[in-house]
């Protein structure tokens, strides 16, 4: 599949940083030797400005890359400007998720606890219809559009370089209720189904789990280039954090993997899951 220009751009970033410090400079001190200002520099390096084929050229010429490296630098600024396939459902997907959007399609593999609701690439369109409602401030439009980007979205669990996959879900996320019984019960054969897929691992942490280290949902991604670090993504109501740091990726890695201690191993949680599909059926 085509690159996502997120993680292309993303990539850009690092590796243009990379070149600065290896150079041991500032980007105030790029910035003057090149007539810039130290801010473009950063916003080059950060990913919060696009970057001209012409900035890489004059870059390329200040560190003394090889032509190859050029080459591969101006290609990635390239990709980096095409529109990704969910852009074009506008404003159903809010600028701040866009970026979780273009990340995860590149991510090879993903961790993602969840605490409330089931995992949104296992939703059902139902359960995602009535999620989204509850946001008063969307059109019908808009939730028509978010719902279909999320299950656009799902097809990553099943193309043939599906990312290795492992959920936890709270088994409160399978008591509440969304929508009514008989929508719940659609959305737990979904779940059911989706443990069979050969990419994915389901766990669920019981009721009677006791203590265990996370206090919301999280996502973890991993990528396939050992150049493009994990990152840790916590999303709210209006925005989201993208955590990227040694520090911030050990000590979440850290918490996923007492959740998955904590957690019913899969076999049981399969068990568990077709216990509660029993009740909702009654």
């Amino acid at each position: 599949m085509a690159g996502s220009p997120t993680a292309r751009r993303r990539r850009l970033s690092i590796e243009l940083k990379k070149l600065r410090e290896q150079s041991m400079l500032t980007c105030a001190q790029v910035g003057q030797a090149l007539d810039w200002s130290g801010s473009k520099v950063n916003r080059m390096e950060t990913g919060s400005g696009r970057v001209q084929p012409s900035d890489i050229d004059a870059l390329c010429r200040f560190y003394g890359t090889s032509d190859e490296l050029r080459e591969f630098l101006k290609s990635l600024a390239r990709q980096a400007k095409v529109r990704g396939w969910w852009q074009v459902h506008g404003s159903g997907v809010p600028e701040w998720f866009n970026i979780y959007i273009g990340l995860e399609q590149e991510a090879s593999s993903f961790r993602q606890y969840q605490c409330e609701l089931v995992p949104g690439l296992m939703q059902t369109h139902a359960y995602a219809s009535e999620l989204h409602k509850t946001g008063a401030h969307m059109s019908a439009e808009d939730i028509d559009r978010a719902v279909q980007v999320r299950m656009e979205r799902q097809a990553m669990l099943t193309r043939p370089d599906a990312p290795e996959a492992w959920f936890i879900v709270n088994e409160g996320a399978l008591h509440n209720v969304i929508g009514d019984r008989g929508l719940m019960r659609e959305q737990i054969e979904r779940l059911l189904d989706a443990t069979q897929l050969r990419t994915v691992t389901l766990q669920v942490l019981p009721f009677d789990s006791g203590t265990y280290p996370a206090t919301g949902s999280f996502t973890m991604l991993g990528f396939p280039a050992p150049e493009d670090p994990d990152i840790v993504y916590r999303d709210g109501i209006t925005d989201a954090v993208y955590l990227e740091g040694e520090h911030h990726v050990r000590e979440y890695t850290r918490a996923f993997d007492g959740l998955r201690a904590a957690a019913l191993s899969p076999q049981r949680s399969t068990q568990l899951i077709d216990t509660v599909l029993k009740g909702y059926a009654s």
